[in-house]
């Protein structure tokens, strides 16, 4: 088993790291032996673990199901190592935490901060994408998503709903309202996040219940060149109220008549939901969902 437990090492290392030579350095050890013990596995069992294209290596599906168990093997690992770690360095845990927003996982971060002094947190800024690859390859505890994937290996929790206010320019003529019916957005010059945006596709949902029209005059994959480009009063934008950046120059318009709201998860994987921190973030959480329902 001892030699087994290197061969899959080497293979889970090439797996996370898209080839042989970073994952030759992710160990620290010789390309050689990585390829050496790679190939003894898949000779060992008769099977084909990746597809070789020069230096680009992809998984094949034998290889694909491999790690899906070889992320919670050595996942757990890394973990053991950072409790270790940090008891090491007398604190009571690291909250490694991924998020779609800014503003919302910072909102959290103070709330647990408060709660738990002695915790070292680690934020990460990602992607949906990205905070759920992080998520299953034990590099984050817990994601901040604004959608859920149905995927039995998550265990997800509901954060914080916010409404989606809409972004113009303090000489617009909405800036002396309160707000504005949904519908006023056909008149209007929109800027757009990226498609693939849980705003736009929120905002894009709405308006098609109502059979409003937008018209989408510029696409940005930022929020912060969002915010810019109404500042400019190159056409009016959508934000969650919470990550509402109040530009000099802008004011944030509530929606009337069809509010708009987007809701944010928590999402750790289920086989560490138990973990004391984890279980301790997630319940409180829960908790304080459930009170403010009430």
């Amino acid at each position: 088993m001892y030699q087994y437990h290197k061969w899959i090492r080497s293979f889970h290392a090439v797996a996370k790291t898209h080839s042989f030579t970073a994952a030759a350095a992710y160990l620290k050890i010789g390309q050689p032996t990585i390829s050496e013990q790679v190939k003894a596995l898949e000779s060992r069992f008769s099977v084909e673990l990746f597809y070789r294209r020069g230096r680009h290596v992809e998984l094949t599906d034998a290889g694909r199901r491999l790690y899906e168990i070889t992320e919670g093997i050595f996942g757990q690992e890394d973990e053991a190592v950072q409790l270790l770690q940090s008891l090491h360095s007398q604190k009571t845990g690291l909250l490694r935490i991924g998020a779609v927003s800014p503003p919302v996982v910072m909102n959290l971060t103070y709330d647990l901060m408060r709660k738990h002094p002695g915790i070292e947190f680690a934020i990460s800024i990602n992607t949906e994408k990205e905070a759920l690859a992080r998520l299953y390859d034990f590099t984050i505890d817990i994601a901040i998503l604004a959608f859920i994937e149905t995927d039995k290996r998550l265990h997800v929790v509901p954060y914080r709903t916010y409404p989606i206010v809409a972004v113009v320019r303090e000489d617009h003529a909405w800036a002396s309202r309160s707000s504005v019916p949904l519908a006023s957005i056909k008149n209007e010059a929109v800027i757009m996040r990226e498609p693939g945006s849980k705003t736009r596709e929120l905002l894009e949902n709405a308006c098609k219940k109502q059979g409003v029209q937008i018209n989408c005059v510029m696409q940005l994959n930022s929020r912060e060149a969002t915010m810019h480009a109404i500042a400019e009063g190159l056409g009016i934008g959508f934000v969650s109220e919470i990550e509402y950046m109040a530009i000099p120059g802008t004011k944030a318009i509530k929606l009337r008549d069809a509010p708009v709201t987007i809701d944010y998860y928590m999402c750790s994987l289920a086989v560490r939901k138990n973990r004391p921190l984890l279980r301790s973030v997630l319940e409180s959480e829960t908790l304080q969902k459930t009170s403010r329902k009430k």
